[in-house]
């Protein structure tokens, strides 16, 4: 696609990156929340817009006049959803339905991914297809369930050119250490830097999940937006599941410094799935996508996106 490009949730974690992949292809429009900044990115024309305010992003949308669209933007913390209920089901469902209404008044409606989440499925120790039973138990997921509802009623309804990528876990620099593998990272690198005593503080362990790298994710993502089929929904996993005691060990294998680990009841969930694991069979079949970064190298470059954090605290 060489026309303009709308990214949502730009300012993100998977934004950031996504938009780097996607400004050497063309132009790129990225919004973001009002009241938050954004990164300097080459190539990106930035836009603060509340995507809870209707006539905002209707307004915003004819601005950016795009091609198509990439619909991150939402909340993203399982975690945090029983506390945040509320905020949960507005940014990811009504978020996505005001989304939608201004597509519907383009004249060309542009082609759209939304980003869903692996949290739809019911519980299971076998590997996900996009054919396993739903079963969502965190407000996150069920908000994510009705999110899919709302784009597959704009696909048949309206004829919007939408696919949805069910996204399983994902890391890699930037992410914040409100989830697991980067609050690993930010501890080891803030005890290597002399800015914490040597305690690990962790959550469950034993939870087994599909762990991808968040720049093969927005490769996935921008294989579907072209190459993808309208109205299909795509598994985006490595097809491996690894423990978080392997993530922690992996990131501890690369620091000389010896720690103690300790479990925070803060760090445990109302409802963890002790393992998450998906087939990316579909994805690859209709579009050539297969994740490239290994486990090793995510870790390598997490953490050392953390230990130049820890330097500029240090300074």
């Amino acid at each position: 696609m060489s026309g303009r490009v709308l990214v949502t949730g730009a300012a993100g974690f998977v934004g950031l990156h996504l938009v780097r992949l996607l400004a050497a292809h063309g132009p790129v429009v990225g919004w973001f929340r009002p009241g938050t900044d954004h990164p300097d990115v080459s190539g990106v024309d930035w836009a603060s817009v509340e995507l809870l305010d209707q006539d905002a992003v209707t307004a915003a949308m004819a601005d950016a006049a795009p091609e198509a669209v990439y619909h991150l933007a939402g909340l993203p913390h399982v975690g945090d959803s029983w506390a945040l209920a509320e905020d949960t089901l507005a940014g990811n469902v009504v978020g996505t339905w005001t989304l939608v209404e201004a597509l519907r008044q383009r004249p060309q409606l542009p082609r759209l991914l939304v980003t869903s989440s692996a949290t739809v499925y019911r519980p299971s120790d076998a590997a996900l297809d996009e054919d396993a039973p739903l079963g969502p138990n965190t407000p996150y997921a069920t908000s994510k369930l009705a999110q899919e509802r709302v784009v597959l009623h704009a696909q048949r309804e309206y004829g919007v050119p939408a696919v949805i990528a069910r996204a399983f876990n994902h890391t890699g620099p930037a992410q914040t250490p409100a989830f697991a593998a980067p609050a690993f990272a930010r501890q080891f690198a803030r005890i290597e830097a002399g800015l914490a005593p040597p305690v690990i503080k962790v959550g469950n362990l034993e939870a087994h999940r599909d762990l991808s790298d968040v720049r093969d994710v927005v490769q996935a993502y921008h294989a579907m937006m072209t190459r993808g089929r309208p109205g299909a929904i795509y598994n985006v996993c490595s097809g491996r599941a690894v423990s978080m005691q392997q993530v922690l060990d992996g990131l501890r294998a690369r620091v000389a410094r010896p720690v103690s680990i300790e479990q925070d009841p803060a760090r445990m969930r109302p409802a963890d799935t002790p393992v998450v694991l998906g087939s990316c069979a579909r994805l690859t079949a209709d579009t050539g996508w297969t994740p490239t970064r290994t486990l090793e190298s995510t870790l390598a470059d997490l953490l050392a996106y953390w230990r130049a954090e820890a330097r500029r605290e240090s300074a």
